[in-house]
């Protein structure tokens, strides 16, 4: 035998599950406790993760075997611009539940980032990460918080 093997043809094989990610998609929102975030409002920074059950397009190279990510970043756009949310945890939510709605994806991450969040001290931002799943919500653990005394 060869050193190389014959690669398989994996047309033949089922299709694999795919994760699709779109990174740093950057929007104008109206989001925010404040009157100023609704009114003026600011840009946010948006991830999405799309995990599929099967992708038939890694076989043959077809956009109708996977999921169109310029079709989700317009559906990502119009449900952020859509309605005014106080907090990122229900706009996440909302986007989350929107794909899901949309697209045939198992599950959805969707994390929402302030570069610039309106309070007094320095920071690279604050985000919310919602994952959801066609059977139901996958909260992230919250974060381990340290005692001040």
């Amino acid at each position: 035998m060869g050193r190389f093997q014959t690669m398989p043809d994996i047309r033949e094989q089922s299709a694999p599950a795919a994760t699709i990610r779109l990174s740093g998609v950057s929007v104008h929102t109206n989001h925010g406790v404040s009157e100023a975030e609704r009114e003026i409002g600011q840009r946010m920074v948006f991830d999405l993760t799309l995990e599929l059950e099967t992708c038939s397009a890694t076989a043959t190279d077809e956009l109708d075997g996977t999921v169109d990510y310029g079709a989700v970043t317009e559906a990502l756009v119009e449900s952020a611009t859509a309605k005014n949310h106080l907090t990122l945890e229900r706009l996440t939510t909302v986007i989350a539940g929107r794909m899901l709605e949309l697209f045939p994806v198992r599950r959805v991450t969707v994390r929402a980032s302030k570069p610039e969040p309106p309070i007094p001290v320095v920071m690279d931002g604050a985000s919310v990460e919602v994952s959801l799943s066609r059977s139901g919500i996958e909260a992230a653990p919250p974060p381990a918080r340290e005692s001040l005394h």
